[in-house]
């Protein structure tokens, strides 16, 4: 719509990052223009994640912010959509400051209801009704048409894009409130993902990340042919102008683990990294989280893992906290993060879902300072492993992907040569900071380690 601006203001995980992509690309096609100040805006939306509580805070911290300038400036247009829009539907709607409530599987309608929203000033909801039954025909057809259409517009990070091959969940994890506002798993046509990958390559793309719910899970039935993820990254490094390929995130699973780690070992371009959350190293916790393996087998899946890919650098998460945990099962979980040397971990307290099976039928009987301290405690443990897993980076030279400036400043400023700091990434996922030149934003450069903490590699541009 010609002369309006829009603010979006996006909460949660990579998937709602593209989502919300998606949405900037949908929106500045139909004439709207994009602003990074709110009190610009005539239209502000908000894309909302429903995984942890603290998410949903922020959110309704943010409609309380809007609802004090609706006062002052009573025709703004505030719209919720993502998770929370799909789980909480009308009661979003009943909050002053909202005028647009719209689910994720229904964002190819959000221009067209922001439009109405403008000039008939009323208000509108779009979710799923029967979520766990998934999307109809027609509503598919537009989430991919949608999906091709603005998929290939992807600019946040230099030379960098998301590709999604897959939606919803059907996992049921006790704790995830995903299935429940995701809907029901769902993988893209392979032909269809490819061909967007080649549009991302002709426009300078440089690194794809693969991602789904269980991008590991990816499985698309055409004829007598059933394609596996292993199958999309070999056919994705045919694509010329695309360098590395990446996927997150792995579900700790036998079906496909091989031919994916295989795949792997044998492309180049398919990164060294794995991303694949245990959880827990509590075997009694894995069963009441409803995950479907125990701490042996995740191990043995880790063992697996570097033993076909010698030099793969791996990623976990981890809830603790969570009910019922005892001393043992928290020691249990200490003894998993100290045997799978993780590059690194997040690791999260946990907090009751709404609708989801751990918070209908287990009691939230771990105190909060326990939680705390196991968080620390473990946080404390991955942080020695990192720092010993970085130190073997020192004195090295790696190939980073560029993202650009560097939000913190973490290198001495007289021996910048008058460069900016800049922020990149080794193919195993490691974040370097650099001194360089802004120009070399989403290329791919030759650095030196000169000094390693457990987060982060300091190096000098080759």
């Amino acid at each position: 719509m010609s002369g309006k601006t829009v603010h979006i203001k996006s909460f949660g995980c990579q998937m709602n990052k593209l989502d919300t992509t998606l949405v900037n690309s949908a929106l500045k096609d139909s004439g709207f223009a994009l602003t990074d100040r709110v009190k610009e805006a005539d239209v502000v939306l908000i894309n909302t994640c429903s995984v942890r509580e603290h998410a949903e805070q922020r959110v309704i911290s943010h409609l309380g912010h809007l609802q004090h300038i609706k006062k002052s400036r009573p025709d703004i247009v505030v719209g919720v959509i993502g998770c929370m829009a799909q789980r909480l539907g009308n009661k979003l709607l009943q909050h002053d400051a909202v005028d647009i409530v719209c689910g994720p599987a229904q964002i190819p309608q959000l221009t067209k209801l922001i439009t109405q929203t403008l000039k008939q000033n009323q208000e509108t909801i779009s979710v799923t009704e029967k979520i766990r039954k998934g999307t109809d025909e027609s509503q598919a057809l537009a989430l991919e048409d949608f999906e091709s259409a603005y998929g290939t517009h992807d600019k946040q990070i230099p030379g960098q894009a998301y590709v999604r091959i897959m939606r919803g969940c059907d996992n049921f994890c006790s704790y995830c409130i995903v299935p429940y506002v995701r809907g029901p798993e769902v993988s893209r046509p392979p032909e269809a993902i490819i061909e967007q990958i080649k549009k991302l390559a002709e426009a300078g793309i440089k690194q794809v990340t693969l991602i789904g719910q269980k991008a590991n899970s990816y499985k698309y039935k055409s004829g007598d042919k059933t394609y596996c993820l292993a199958d999309l990254l070999r056919t994705a490094c045919d694509i010329e102008g695309i360098e590395w390929i990446r996927f997150v995130t792995s579900y700790p699973s036998e079906k496909f683990f091989e031919e994916i780690l295989q795949a792997m070992a044998d492309l180049p371009k398919v990164c060294n990294y794995l991303h694949m959350p245990a959880q827990s190293g509590s075997d009694k916790i894995l069963r009441a989280m409803n995950r479907h393996y125990t701490a042996a087998q995740y191990l043995e899946m880790l063992y697996k893992a570097r033993d076909i890919v010698s030099e793969i650098a791996i990623a976990g998460d981890f809830i603790v906290g969570f009910p019922g945990e005892t001393d043992n099962d928290f020691e249990a979980t200490v003894d998993l993060v100290k045997k799978a040397r993780y590059k690194n971990c997040f690791i999260f307290k946990y907090s009751p879902r709404h609708d989801t099976i751990a918070d209908k039928r287990l009691a939230d009987d771990i105190p909060l300072e326990v939680k705390k301290k196991r968080n620390i405690d473990l946080l404390a443990i991955q942080e020695e492993i990192s720092g010993q897993l970085s130190a073997e980076y020192l004195d090295k030279k790696v190939k980073v992907l560029v993202e650009g400036l560097s939000k913190k400043p973490h290198l001495d400023s007289a021996q910048s040569n008058g460069n900016p700091q800049l922020i990149g990434r080794t193919e195993t996922d490691y974040i370097v900071v650099f001194n360089g030149s802004q120009s070399l934003s989403g290329q791919f450069a030759q650095v030196k380690i000169t000094k390693t903490s457990p987060l982060t590699l300091f190096a000098r541009l080759m």
